[in-house]
């Protein structure tokens, strides 16, 4: 076992001072690398290591001290894996990769026949109850109040007709969006040109569906939407936040997009901005991070007021404007696939929102719980190509959710919101940013200053309001 002197030592040949508590931790590890390893993750300017340098190592009031192993895996989504686009071939493996894996899961519970088999043999299936699996290509609704699907699979296309006198079919038909993949149940017509539906399946969760819970102390803390450089951000709240954080025993904070309010993303934002720099705007909220205490492991993913592409998925923050933030934060694409401590939380920034809402009837800003229920039974983060949510069409879909996750994260509306469908718990974490102008004009009230608090071993969230 090492001796307490010779760990002193160690860390002043480093040009630190270690706290007693730290040398004890080290010594009971025992683990000479320790030392190296916890010097490298310290800021530099750092004088004395504290307990709360070391990810580990949690003090408590009483003085008293317990050991979690924080644990952070990037599933899917590290830097540099979007890739690029290549041109229509992509697209059509896209689409091929989208219907392949969401139909999959609609094979699970039932069995479906070619599109094509039926419109080569209708006489044989006429009036005979069958099941298809396809990608909505059009939907529209008729003159008399139906609604009419145009549904596709690889081997061909046919007309979906749903009545509106079938009215807990026809509910779930208005809902239906483009390029979601759907199985229906129902009969061909007589003359074999349109398939009357009776029942509607969507990919969905199972059931039975049960999420994986940490087996050891945990906490994540959730938050959205920065807007740093922003006239309406809330330097104030986030001062408080970052006060709470310094005494909590939270490991992780998870940020779900629109670090910065960026340039140029709408006319006249320059006449709302504080920070008019793009490299100032990231600087300082690299700044801002390496406030918090270096134990937290943070994760940072981009929005569409972030310093990259639109198209979605989105790249990690490139490194030239990260100098200035702390080495305990990843930066990851949007959407991204995390594993803190067993527990996966898939992030999503959310610019989909935009488009669910004016599509699907009823939908509200207000209400953001319920658009991630609907992602999470079409097991798509954003349905619908072509749309005001750019989206590059690659060689697979990132933006199928598959696996399924224990939680999904998501923000961009500026409204909390929580859900737990199916045992999935979503949130949508609001922002740190008051009512804008264009919020006002649409008449959109946000919800600022609000943290998360996601324990990982009950995963109970706790809303905490620093406004």
């Amino acid at each position: 076992m090492l001796a307490n002197a010779e760990i002193v030592r160690r860390f002043l040949e480093l040009k630190h001072q270690a706290h007693p508590e730290v040398v004890q931790y080290i010594r009971e590890q025992n683990d000479p690398t320790l030392i190296d390893r916890i010097a490298a993750a310290v800021p530099d300017d750092t004088l004395v290591i504290m307990p709360e340098h070391i990810p580990g190592l949690k003090k408590v009031r009483d003085g008293t001290r317990f050991l979690v192993d924080p644990e952070l895996e990037v599933i899917v989504g590290s830097a540099g894996t979007t890739g690029s686009v290549s041109g229509h071939e992509d697209a059509v493996h896209y689409f091929r990769d989208r219907y392949n894996t969401l139909s999959s899961m609609l094979r699970s519970r039932m069995t479906a026949m070619p599109i094509e088999a039926l419109l080569k043999s209708p006489h044989r299936y006429r009036d005979e109850e069958c099941n298809i699996i396809g990608m909505v290509a059009d939907v529209r609704t008729t003159g008399k109040g139906h609604r009419l699907v145009e549904l596709e699979d690889p081997t061909g296309a046919i007309q979906v007709l749903f009545n509106k006198g079938r009215e807990e079919t026809f509910v779930e038909a208005e809902r239906i969006l483009p390029d979601e993949v759907l199985g229906v149940k129902g009969k061909l017509s007589g003359d074999g040109g349109l398939f009357f539906a009776e029942q509607l399946f969507r990919p969905d969760i199972p059931i039975n569906h049960a999420p994986f819970k940490s087996d050891r102390p945990g906490k994540a803390v959730l938050i959205s939407d920065v807007h740093v450089g922003s006239d309406t951000f809330l330097d104030d709240a986030w001062n408080r936040f970052a006060d709470w954080l310094q005494d909590s025993d939270v490991g992780y904070l998870l940020i779900a997009g629109d670090l910065v309010d960026g340039i140029g993303i709408y006319p006249g934002q320059d006449q709302e901005l504080t920070i008019k720099n793009i490299y100032e705007q990231y600087d300082r909220f690299g700044e801002m991070l390496r406030d918090l205490p270096s134990r937290i492991r943070i994760v940072a993913a981009p929005g569409n007021h972030d310093v990259v592409r639109m198209a979605e998925p989105q790249p990690a923050i490139p490194p030239e404007f990260t100098a200035k933030f702390p080495s305990n934060c990843t930066l990851v694409e949007n959407p991204c696939l995390l594993n803190l401590q067993g527990v996966r939380v898939l992030m999503y920034h959310g610019r989909s929102f935009d488009d669910m809402i004016g599509l699907i009837p009823g939908a509200s800003y207000e209400r953001p719980g319920e658009i991630m229920d609907e992602m999470l039974k079409r097991r798509l983060l954003a349905p619908s190509y072509g749309m005001r949510t750019p989206i590059a069409a690659m060689k697979t879909d990132r933006l199928v959710i598959n696996p399924l996750p224990e939680i999904l994260l998501t923000g961009h509306v500026h409204i909390c919101g929580v859900t737990r469908y199916r045992g999935v718990l979503g949130v949508n974490a609001g922002t740190w940013q008051s009512q804008t102008s264009f919020q006002k004009q649409m008449n959109i009230h946000p919800t600022p200053a609000r943290a998360f608090v996601i324990d990982l071993q009950t995963l109970q969230p706790e809303v905490l309001d620093f406004s």
